[in-house]
């Protein structure tokens, strides 16, 4: 994990606002904490769920935030990858077993 995304999560956990070049954390009065890459909003996380956005950029550093924030505060085995230029999410399902779903921008993990 990159320095700039583990102080990204430090922010999320203590609910703190923070900045660091292309990286924004907010947390507003609900205490959910919003994450920006290049003023893209890119997540939504609460206490009980994280809502994924692409932010209409399917990039690398997109990915890279966003597997960051499901590594530090999602569920193990949850993680972003591409295949065939199209990005998928693994998931566990009920028994324990990989399942992969494709993303969709507004995909919600609770």
């Amino acid at each position: 994990m990159r320095k700039i995304e583990t102080q990204m999560n430090a922010a999320i956990t203590n609910g703190e606002c923070w900045k660091s070049d292309n990286t924004e954390v907010f947390t507003n009065d609900n205490n959910a904490s919003l994450v920006y890459l290049h003023g893209n909003l890119i997540a939504i996380i609460t206490d009980n769920s994280i809502t994924m956005f692409d932010g209409g950029w399917q990039t690398t550093t997109t990915k890279s935030r966003l597997n960051a924030i499901l590594s530090e505060h999602g569920i193990d085995g949850e993680y972003i990858y591409q295949k065939a230029g199209k990005w998928y999410l693994n998931m566990k399902n009920a028994k324990g077993e990989d399942l992969q779903v494709p993303f969709f921008s507004g995909m919600r993990l609770n």
